[in-house]
C-alpha cells in the first residue's frame, strides 16, 4: 500500500485531437467509465486548417494508472497524439481566474492592495464590488482566493490549467 501511495502522483496530458463533435464525451466517457478523476479539463480549436482541437487534462494516480489512461486515450480513434508533460519536461501551467470580491470600506483598500501584489487585474468595479482577472498557477489562484474569503470573496470561475512544453519542442502531429 505504500508503495502505490509513493508512487502517486499528478500528471499533465496534453491531447491532440479530431476537431468534431462527441470527441469531448469520448474523452471524458473513458475518465467515467474507468473511474479516473478529472481535476482539470480544458479544450480549444488549436488548428483551423487540419481540424484539431488540444484537449488539456489535469489528473492523478499511480504510475501505472496514469500510463493506462495515456494507453487508453491513444486508441481513441480521433486522438492524434498523447503527451504527459509532466515528464516531458520543464513546462508552463497557467490558468486564468474570475474573482468577484465584494466589501465596502477598508475591506476595498485591502483588497486592491492584494490584488496588486498578487498581479491581478480589476476587470469590473462598482460601487459594492471587485471582479479581478487572474493568471497564474493554480496554488497562486487558491492562495490569492485563500486571501480573499475574509474580505469578501463572493464567486470565482476559472478555467482549468492550460500548459505547454518549455524550449523549441512542440506537440505537433
Amino acid at each position: 500500500m505504500s508503495d502505490n501511495l509513493e508512487n502517486f502522483r499528478s500528471a499533465t496530458i496534453a491531447v491532440l485531437v479530431e476537431n468534431e463533435a462527441g470527441v469531448l464525451a469520448r474523452v471524458i466517457g473513458l475518465f467515467s467509465g474507468r473511474g479516473y478523476n478529472i481535476e482539470s479539463l480544458t479544450v480549444a480549436p488549436v488548428d483551423e486548417d487540419r481540424r484539431l482541437s488540444r484537449i488539456t487534462v489535469v489528473t492523478s494516480g499511480t504510475g501505472m494508472v496514469i500510463e493506462q489512461i495515456k494507453a487508453q486515450l491513444d486508441r481513441l480513434v480521433p486522438v492524434h497524439k498523447v503527451s504527459d508533460l509532466s515528464l516531458a519536461g520543464p513546462h508552463l501551467v497557467r490558468e486564468l481566474a474570475l474573482i468577484k470580491v465584494v466589501g465596502s470600506g477598508e475591506h476595498r483598500v485591502e483588497a486592491l492592495r492584494l490584488a496588486d501584489a498578487f498581479r491581478a487585474r480589476v476587470v469590473d468595479a462598482t460601487t459594492e464590488s471587485f471582479v479581478f482577472e487572474m493568471t497564474g498557477n493554480a496554488d497562486k489562484i487558491d492562495a490569492f482566493c485563500n486571501l480573499m474569503r475574509p474580505i469578501g470573496l463572493k464567486e470565482v470561475s476559472r478555467t482549468g490549467a492550460v500548459a505547454i512544453v518549455r524550449g523549441s519542442s512542440a506537440l505537433t502531429v
